[in-house]
C-alpha cells in the first residue's frame, strides 16, 4: 500500500525539569503568568509528526512516503531518513528558511510544556497533491501550515483519495465548523482523549455523531491504551509494559506508524493497534522521537510475550502483505 504523510518536520529541543510543573503555577496569577524553569538537560532530535510517523513504518518494513516543506539545514536529516527506508523526493527546500524546531520541556510526571516555530513548514500550503505522478492508497493529513491542513482534506475529496485526518495539537486553533468539514468523509480520525473532548465541544457532535461522519475513530488514552470505533465496531488496545519510561515525545507518531502498518498489510482492527501499542512503548522508553531502534525479528518476539498474532507477523519479515484483508465488514464495504 501506498501510504503518503503530509505533516510537520522539525528539529526537536527536548528538555527535563526534576520538579513539577503544577507545583510552580498559582492559579489565582493565572493572567499574569510568568514562569522560568531551569532543565537538567537537553538534547536535539530529529522529529516533526510527518517523519516521526515514517521513521517507524520503515523500522517494520515500509516505505512511506513524506510530502513537506524544509529548510536549507535540512540535508543531514534528509540522509538519515534514506538510510532508515523513508522516501524524502516530495520533501521541498524552501530557500533562505530554517526547518522547524520544537522546543519542549518535561517534568517529572511527564507533563510538558512546549513551544514550536514553524520555519519552512509555514510554506507547506504551496505543495498539492494533483502534483503527484502517483496517486497514494491512503494520505495521512497530519499538523502542518494551517493552509495546507486545509488545502489537503479538501483535495483529497476533490481526488477521491483515502485520508486519515490527524489535527493533533491543531484543534487548539481549529474552529468546529472548519473540523467538521475536513472530518466529513475520512477514511480515519485520530485523537488522543483531550483531543477528542475538544473536537466534541468545538463540533457539538458526540461519539456517535461523529462515527457519521468519520468511518473509523481512533481514541489514544495514554497509560489507559486506545480505543478503535469503526462502525458498530469497537475495540480496546491495552498498553504493552514499558521497561522504563523516558521521554513521550513522540509516543503518539509511533503508536500511528505501528498502526498504519498493520492497515497496510490488510490486518485486522485489534492487531494494528497491538502493533502500534508496542511501536508507542519502544519510543517511550528512548530520548526523542526517532531514537527507537529494532529489528523485526526483535520486534515480532517481544509481541508475542504480550498479543497473540496467529502467525500474521510473520508477514513482515519478508515484507509480503496478508493477501486479503482481515478488518470487519463494515471497513470492507467503505473501502
Amino acid at each position: 500500500m501506498d501510504i503518503l504523510i503530509t505533516g510537520s518536520v522539525a528539529y526537536d529541543y527536548l528538555m527535563t525539569f526534576p520538579g513539577h510543573f503544577k507545583e510552580q503555577i498559582l492559579p489565582e496569577r493565572l493572567e499574569s503568568i510568568s514562569l522560568s524553569f531551569l532543565v537538567d538537560s537537553m538534547s536535539k532530535q530529529r522529529g516533526g509528526i510527518a517523519p516521526n510517523i515514517a521513521y517507524t513504518m520503515a523500522l517494520l518494513g515500509e516505505r512511506p512516503r513524506v510530502m513537506a516543506t524544509v529548510g536549507e539545514d535540512f540535508e543531514e536529516y534528509r540522509a538519515w531518513l534514506e538510510e532508515k527506508g523513508v522516501d524524502t523526493n516530495l520533501m521541498g527546500v524552501v530557500p533562505g528558511m530554517f526547518t522547524a524546531s520544537f522546543f519542549a520541556t518535561t517534568d517529572r510526571a511527564s507533563a510538558q510544556i512546549a513551544t514550536f516555530y514553524p520555519g519552512a513548514m509555514g510554506y507547506g500550503g504551496t505543495q498539492s497533491l494533483k502534483d503527484l505522478k502517483s496517486i497514494p492508497d491512503l494520505v495521512i493529513v497530519s499538523p502542518n501550515a494551517p493552509d495546507a491542513m486545509m488545502k489537503f482534506p479538501a483535495e483529497c475529496r476533490e481526488l477521491g483519495i483515502n485520508y486519515l485526518y490527524d489535527p493533533s495539537q491543531q484543534v487548539l486553533r481549529l474552529e468546529g465548523h472548519e473540523l467538521a468539514r475536513d472530518m466529513e468523509g475520512a477514511h480515519f480520525l485520530f485523537c488522543n482523549d483531550y483531543e477528542f473532548g475538544l473536537i466534541s465541544k468545538k463540533t457539538g457532535w458526540s461519539l456517535d455523531q461523529m462515527l457519521d461522519h468519520v468511518r473509523t475513530l481512533v481514541i489514544t488514552r495514554g497509560k489507559d491504551g486506545a480505543d478503535l470505533y469503526s462502525g458498530m465496531d469497537a475495540v480496546h488496545i491495552p498498553t504493552v509494559p514499558e521497561n522504563e519510561i523516558v521521554d513521550p515525545t513522540g509516543v503518539g507518531d509511533a503508536f500511528r506508524g505501528g498502526f498504519l502498518t498493520g492497515y497496510s498489510r490488510g490486518f485486522d482492527w485489534k492487531l494494528c493497534g497491538e502493533i502500534g501499542s508496542l511501536a508507542a512503548v519502544y519510543c517511550l522508553e528512548q530520548r526523542g522521537p526517532q531514537s527507537h531502534n529494532y529489528t523485526r525479528e526483535e520486534f515480532i518476539n517481544r509481541f508475542r510475550h504480550h498479543f497473540d498474532d496467529d502467525g500474521k507477523l510473520d508477514a513482515l519479515l519478508n515484507g509480503l502483505t496478508t493477501g486479503k484483508s482481515y478488518r470487519s465488514n463494515n471497513e470492507r464495504s467503505n473501502s
